[in-house]
């Protein structure tokens, strides 16, 4: 029997980064369909505009072409790096007052909408209620406790990596997505529950 070939293990993104140097267009267009989707994802629950989501997504990675281009190994992920970006581009929108956190996309522009299919129109139509409340319950969150659920929560990033990209320290990362959470899971028992006081939810302070 003839021994298949062994395949090669895919390139790491800093191996992109080097061809991307060098002037490689496969390498950059390689990078960007590997983090793209989670970088629009980001800048749009951060920001709820599509329009400003894709301008983010699309300066984030010219600024890989940049020569001032900032980025350290040494520091953290080139992933890390590049929601960093993408997150101080969404503040500056933010400042200047071009983008707004409503969120108000038909359930089927949703990114959430793609996580499965349901054939049976009852659970269709409660899955898409839940993706809902859960997409105002994140948007309604302060920005430091909505970054935090979006990265790590939604888009799976590890601790370090979302450290780097908040620039702040790890046990940071931890507290505040501890915090958040309770928060969500608050306004999410809210949505629930519409009939309750006020004066029976617990007080919330801000500690971070």
């Amino acid at each position: 029997m003839k021994s298949r070939p062994l395949e090669m293990p895919p390139e790491t993104e800093d191996e992109l980064l080097l061809r991307i140097r060098s002037g490689d267009e496969a390498a950059f267009l390689a990078l960007y369909r590997r983090r793209q989707a989670a970088l629009f994802r980001f800048a749009l629950h951060m920001c709820g505009s599509v329009p400003v989501a894709e301008d983010v997504t699309q300066d984030v990675f010219l600024a890989l072409l940049r020569e001032e281009c900032g980025y350290d190994p040494e520091r953290g992920t080139l992933s890390g790096y590049l929601f960093g970006i993408a997150r101080k581009l969404v503040l500056r929108h933010l400042e200047r007052g071009r983008a707004d956190v409503t969120l108000d996309l038909d359930a089927d522009e949703s990114p959430a909408a793609e996580l499965r299919v349901i054939d049976d129109p009852l659970l269709e139509l409660t899955h898409r209620e839940g993706i809902e409340a859960l997409r105002r319950a994140v948007a309604a969150l302060p920005r430091r406790y909505r970054e935090v659920v979006v990265l790590c929560d939604l888009e799976e990033v590890d601790y370090a990596d979302a450290a780097v990209a908040l620039g702040c320290p790890i046990g940071t990362v931890r507290s505040r997505l501890h915090r958040a959470r309770g928060l969500l899971l608050d306004k999410l028992n809210q949505e629930r529950n519409p009939r309750q006081s006020l004066d029976a939810l617990k007080p919330v302070r801000c500690l971070l």
